[in-house]
């Protein structure tokens, strides 16, 4: 019988083997990842079932991954982050390798920002974080109500307190806003995260209701919404309903916004299509799909930003592709605008609850108002070999 032991961190000087740390590059694909590491593509992919060929599908560019060699630069242990939560774990067992699918262990840890503005938002977290993540966070949250151009002074105050996920000892994943406070012209904003996963503002009322503008992360428009465009398929002049992100079959799409699934099956020129259902009536398409994402069926609740399928070539189209719809009770609107849902004031007890959550995290940004310490980087474990990689034995 196997039993899975974590081993934890330990320090390069005392081990032989060691460990590399990679980018995964944009364009690579996990056959290429294989073929240039010298891994066996029988065992490692063709071999493997449908779902687990699906997983690998789903490797995302920028995604740091870790590689265990011996002695002999011969690899015994490869783990491939998905996402925040799941990892491809491919491991040398006597003369073969193996693959399976694990858990991410990563710590979460509560941080906090605080700044004097000199230039921009974006500028000062950048420059004294180092981190784009925190910088892209803290404006997207603001960005569609208020003005940072014309409004942000010099000497105005920033505070940010988040989540971080450390994985290795080093910062993963996007880290989760739980407040954020910015000065601007002598008057305080502030966003609050509550209980329910929604950001509010002071008044209670949802800030953050907008769908993502790429289902597709990094794809290249072909085709925009028109009225009129020249079908390539039925070579005459047609409506065109929706956005072409033009992407490699089996890359993966997500949902533009959270909702329920109402349809995620083959339907005539869309091919293999996903509709989704979110609230005030707005209907989200995806279509020409290669396949659906496992667990994505008729009636499934997903969020934003989860993967829900993978982009193909299936129904009338000329290649790999999704076709990507935003309706409006069923009336076809053009996705690249900024489209707000209604958002959701709270009331009653909720509103309540939200209060005195609010209170709690008012406390905490004036702490950190009165706190003049400058932000420190953690340092990163440089000097960490590896990991919780799996030490299999064998028991009997």
């Amino acid at each position: 019988m196997i039993r899975f032991f974590i081993l934890f961190l330990f320090s390069i000087a005392t081990f032989a083997s060691s460990v590399d740390r990679h980018r995964w590059e944009n364009g690579e694909t996990y056959l290429i990842f294989l073929e240039q590491n010298d891994l066996p593509g029988k065992e490692l992919y063709y071999n493997l079932d449908k779902d687990d060929q699906r997983l690998t599908e789903e490797m995302r560019s920028g995604i740091h991954y870790q590689i265990l060699r011996d002695e002999h630069n011969q690899i015994e242990q490869v783990l491939l982050p998905l996402n925040d939560e799941l990892q491809i774990h491919i491991y040398k067992d006597k003369n073969s390798y193996k693959f399976e699918a694990i858990p991410i262990i990563s710590t979460t840890k509560t941080e906090a920002f605080h700044t004097t503005i000199t230039s921009s938002p974006m500028y000062n977290i950048l420059k004294e974080t180092g981190s784009k993540k925190l910088a892209q966070i803290f404006v997207s949250s603001f960005k569609h109500s208020l003005n940072f151009k014309n409004d942000i002074r010099k000497g105005d105050e920033l505070v940010m307190i988040y989540d971080q996920k450390y994985r290795l000892g080093r910062p993963f994943s996007m880290p989760t806003l739980k407040v954020a406070m910015i000065e601007m012209r002598h008057k305080k904003h502030y966003i609050y995260l509550n209980d329910d996963g929604r950001y509010y503002d002071e008044k209670a009322h949802e800030v953050e209701g907008f769908l993502l503008a790429r289902p597709v992360r990094g794809a290249r428009i072909s085709s925009y919404f028109t009225k009129r465009r020249w079908h390539p398929v039925l070579h005459k002049w047609k409506a065109h309903l929706g956005v072409d992100y033009a992407a490699r079959r089996g890359t993966p799409v997500v949902a533009a916004g959270s909702g329920r699934v109402i349809w995620a099956a083959r339907m005539g020129s869309y091919g293999n299509l996903i509709k989704i259902r979110h609230n005030d009536g707005y209907e989200t398409r995806y279509a020409h799909l290669k396949s659906f994402r496992r667990g994505i069926h008729r009636g499934k609740y997903v969020k934003k930003g989860q993967t829900i399928g993978y982009v193909g070539t299936t129904g009338r189209s000329t290649g790999p592709h999704l076709h990507f719809e935003l309706r409006k009770r069923g009336r076809a609107i053009n996705p690249l605008r900024v489209v707000q849902v209604t958002t959701k004031k709270l009331k009653g007890k909720a509103k309540k609850a939200f209060l005195r959550l609010k209170k709690n995290y008012d406390k905490s940004v004036e702490i950190h108002l009165n706190n003049q310490t400058p932000f420190k980087k953690l340092p990163p474990f440089e000097n960490i070999s590896y990991i919780h990689m799996l030490d299999r034995k064998t028991n009997g």
